[in-house]
């Protein structure tokens, strides 16, 4: 079977810790099929100059094509108009993309378009033009956030449902496409995997002195990701500041691994504590293990997810986790040995769920691998083999559907 994919959901020279998802189970995909990747790049004419006029570094530019994971990977650009052009983003991703596709056309069986809007979108349309079945993957906020927008909530319910086959990361994410229109027969769940090479239980002592951190005894709570607002990242800082304010000898800091645009923000709430809240930056992905094993407890205050891989990876490496009751959460964090959950933006029971955790927390490397034991899942070899299946499927039942 031969899969073109069409995403802006994957790494390249500009944004080299994109989508670790995506890259992991598209080369798992990569192995058991023949698989291409367009992995598009947002353009419009003069964003260098503007980025300069701003004050702002320009991002590294991308190369035309890559090899990454096993795969081909070409970088076309789209289109796109900054702040005021988003209803319009998947018809000038579809034009964009299409010389590319159109080049390709006769050399593959079906279309995976990656990330519901405007990939998905623009994917459908595509396929038209190539007479090839479609399916979409959706991963969380594609559809809890940019649904909830007139104009792109009407565009989803109109292309996915032409698609052939709608691939969702939870079951909570497969409800929300059905009620976009999708058929539920033709919806399928398809988890995310974790790689246990790298995430696995590890002393934490070990691991923070190879993080160059092994004088630190403080405990840990770890936050790793995108440093945003809808990650929930200003409710733990409340929340940490809040919980330490009444407890000024505690021996536990806050440690924040990623980048985003609310760095400046979480600078001005974290400065009042001092050494106790760090912000690490973004690190390589192959170090991401090893900060979570040198934690005593991962956190992830989401406003909206699909099912997060960050949280994955975080109990196979036996660590608790306190997160938002949100999405497929719950479907993670599913008994209380593995942790506890909050409901979305309530900064108070936050704050009261990371104290418990920290404050109790007596772990030992045995409990760390009853934590991972307990919430165990495949890897991605397994998650791509499930994702090949359906692929299958949509090959099977032909591009009737589409268009």
């Amino acid at each position: 079977m031969r899969v073109l994919v069409i995403t802006k959901m994957f790494p390249n020279a500009a944004e080299p810790l994109s989508a670790p998802f995506n890259r992991q189970q598209l080369g798992a995909l990569g192995r058991r099929c023949e698989v291409e990747v367009l992995a598009t790049v947002p353009w419009f004419p003069g964003s260098r100059m503007v980025a300069r006029l701003a004050g702002r570094v320009p991002p590294p530019e991308v190369s035309a094509t890559d090899r990454l994971e096993g795969l081909e990977v070409a970088h076309p650009r789209t289109l796109y108009l900054p702040r005021y052009g988003h209803a319009l983003s998947a018809g000038l991703y579809a034009l964009s993309v299409l010389p590319a596709v159109w080049r390709r056309r006769g050399r593959f069986d079906v279309v995976l378009g990656s990330w519901a809007y405007p990939d998905g979108v623009a994917a459908v349309a595509l396929g038209r033009a190539l007479g090839l079945p479609v399916v979409v993957k959706l991963h969380g906020s594609d559809i809890d956030l940019l649904a909830k927008r007139p104009t792109l909530r009407w565009q989803l319910a109109r292309a996915l449902p032409r698609a052939a086959r709608v691939v969702a990361v939870s079951r909570a994410l497969a409800a929300d496409a059905a009620s976009l229109g999708v058929d539920p027969t033709r919806i399928d769940v398809v988890p995310n995997g974790v790689d246990p090479s790298l995430f696995r239980p590890r002393a934490r002592g070990e691991a923070r002195a190879a993080l160059g951190h092994g004088a630190d005894d403080r405990r840990w709570i770890l936050y790793v990701g995108r440093l945003q607002e809808d990650k929930g990242v200003l409710d733990l800082a409340a929340a940490f500041a809040a919980w330490s304010a009444g407890r000024p000898g505690a021996n536990v800091a806050l440690v924040m691994v990623g980048e985003g645009p609310a760095r400046r923000s979480l600078q001005t709430a974290l400065a009042p504590l001092g050494g106790r809240a760090i912000l690490m930056g973004a690190r390589p992905f192959d170090q991401v293990p090893l900060w979570m094993a040198a934690a005593d407890l991962v956190t992830l205050p989401s406003h909206h997810e699909g099912t997060p891989n960050v949280l994955l990876e975080a109990l196979a490496c036996g660590r608790r986790v306190v997160a938002t009751r949100v999405g497929g959460i719950p479907d993670v964090v599913h008994r209380a040995e593995l942790g506890a959950l909050v409901p979305v933006g309530d900064v108070p029971a936050l704050a009261a769920a990371l104290g418990a955790e920290i404050e109790t927390d007596t772990e030992t490397d045995a409990d760390a691998a009853t934590v991972a034991a307990l919430a165990a899942r495949g890897g991605w070899d397994e998650s791509a083999a499930r994702l090949e299946a359906t692929l299958a499927r949509a090959v099977a039942e032909g591009a009737a559907g589409v268009g």
